[in-house]
């Protein structure tokens, strides 16, 4: 728009004819261009540089004081006199919009199992197949991979010493998650772990009875995690972070197959050579006890 009017020499009424916009608007950018340059033409803010009536203070603080008292937005501008928008706007910039803000943050609390095997986390990651160079790898959001599929990656983690295993499936189903299980219960036996309990979300497949049948049929007690408390399930949901970072993200695949095979290597380095700072920089495989005599003990 503005080469035409700058460099072609064409009136702003014929331009602003041919785009679709007013007169003004031509006229606008045009004058910006020649004051400024390229420059001119970025995105500017719309906020107005100068508050003819601002909000006082007072009345700030008076909206701060009832928002805290858990009044409505509603109440409050009937109380103060402001309009309803401006109450929305101050209460947005206080990071008081929702209630959920007014409430105290809960401490975390961190626990650890005494013994490996004593409670073990359970989760499920979902990712994207790969079809083709990627929105990762070109930033091009418009890059996606349309209607390739999504791999599922069943994930375990001992809740005492940090030992990880992982699986992946076409599916999260009932029967898969029924696999997954029985899976990471003969990895750990082979560690010389016995597992004890369960901990999992409330996902479909975990709530299932063929699951729950299949906990009792092995001798596991099972526990859900809060709803809408990921931070429940912290363990595993950590894991999948370290996952995604080391694993999943850190390379560019050219092929799914070439991504699944380098699970095993890197949950491999996960368990027997990574330190892990909850750990005191130790391995998790360190923190079983193994003799002298295990196997897994002689591993480098």
């Amino acid at each position: 728009m503005v080469r035409r009017v700058v460099e072609g020499g064409q009136m702003p009424e014929a331009v602003s004819e041919a785009i679709g916009v007013c007169p003004r608007t031509v006229r606008k950018w045009a004058k910006r261009f020649r004051a400024e340059g390229v420059n001119g033409l970025r995105d500017r803010s719309s906020r107005p540089h100068r508050l003819y009536r601002p909000t006082p203070a007072a009345v700030v603080e008076r909206i701060e004081g009832l928002r805290r008292q858990r009044w409505t937005g509603v109440r409050i501008a009937q109380e103060t006199g402001v309009s309803k928008s401006t109450v929305s706007r101050i209460l947005r910039r206080l990071g008081l919009s929702r209630l959920k803000a007014l409430e105290p943050i809960e401490p975390p609390r961190r626990y650890e199992r005494e013994r490996p095997g004593e409670l073990i986390h359970i989760d499920i990651k979902k990712l994207g197949r790969i079809g083709g160079v990627g929105h990762r790898i070109t930033g091009d959001p418009s890059k996606r991979a349309r209607g390739v599929g999504w791999d599922y990656v069943h994930v375990c983690i001992d809740d005492a010493s940090r030992v990880a295993f992982c699986q992946i499936y076409p599916d999260e189903r009932q029967d898969t998650a029924v696999a997954f299980l029985r899976a990471a219960r003969a990895y750990y036996a082979a560690l010389g772990i016995t597992v004890e309990r369960v901990m999992t979300d409330n996902g479909g497949c975990y709530r299932s009875k063929v699951f729950r049948a299949e906990c009792a049929r092995l001798g596991l007690r099972h526990i859900f995690t809060r709803p809408y408390t990921p931070r429940t399930n912290g363990k595993a949901e950590r894991f999948i972070q370290t996952a995604l970072r080391e694993w999943a993200y850190a390379t560019a695949y050219r092929l799914t197959a070439e991504r699944t095979a380098q699970l095993t290597r890197w949950l491999h380095r996960y368990n027997w050579h990574r330190p892990h700072a909850s750990l005191n920089a130790k391995t998790p495989i360190g923190r079983l006890g193994l003799t002298e005599d295990n196997l897994s003990r002689l591993h480098s």
